[in-house]
């Protein structure tokens, strides 16, 4: 078995203003820069033979480049239960039409659809009891933090596995996307 998702990778110079943000929340157990990335599709444990599907199924897209833009540092859950602490994505026409090919790709690999609604999103930090005042203050100081545009000419498989603290990614293929 192997766990695998389908993700974009974010630059190294965005990587590191993206860090730049970590601290001031008790609970938070933040991310390393190299697993900074905004997930298309989680698809979670799969046998190898399966996994080669997914990988099949996936080099058949096609799409343009495109670029994208982080903003608005947010969480999931309400301010007292959230388990999440992320920037999020600038709506991108391109980067939904590239999530919903990811996603057909996935279900005809033989995969289960996806029930949750797409929220495209770095996540900076999981959070465990982190105090609902200390979350707002995060949200005010951050507010204003925008990256972008950065290009965007690939999209990857990886896999997840447990490390101390954070899991490790591995990228198993890349798919480019066609210059435009």
């Amino acid at each position: 078995m192997i766990r695998l998702f389908v993700g974009l990778s974010i630059p190294a110079e965005v990587r590191d203003r993206l860090a730049m943000l970590n601290g001031g929340v008790p609970g938070a157990r933040w991310e390393p820069p190299e697993n900074y990335h905004v997930t298309l599709r989680f698809i979670g444990e799969v046998e190898i033979h399966q996994a080669e599907d997914i990988d099949a199924e996936l080099g058949r897209l096609r799409m343009p480049e495109f670029d994208l833009n982080l903003g608005a540092v947010d969480h999931f859950g309400p301010a007292e239960k959230a388990r999440v602490l992320y920037v999020g994505v600038e709506r991108s026409e391109m980067l939904q039409r590239l999530q919903g090919k990811v996603e057909n790709a996935v279900q005809r690999a033989g995969c289960a659809p996806e029930t949750r609604k797409f929220v495209p999103h770095v996540t900076l930090a999981r959070l465990k009891d982190a105090p609902a005042q200390r979350l707002h203050v995060f949200r005010e100081r951050h507010n204003l933090f925008r990256a972008g545009p950065f290009p965007i000419g690939e999209f990857i498989l990886y896999s997840s596995h447990p490390g101390k603290g954070h899991s490790v990614f591995h990228e198993e293929a890349s798919y480019p996307l066609a210059a435009s």
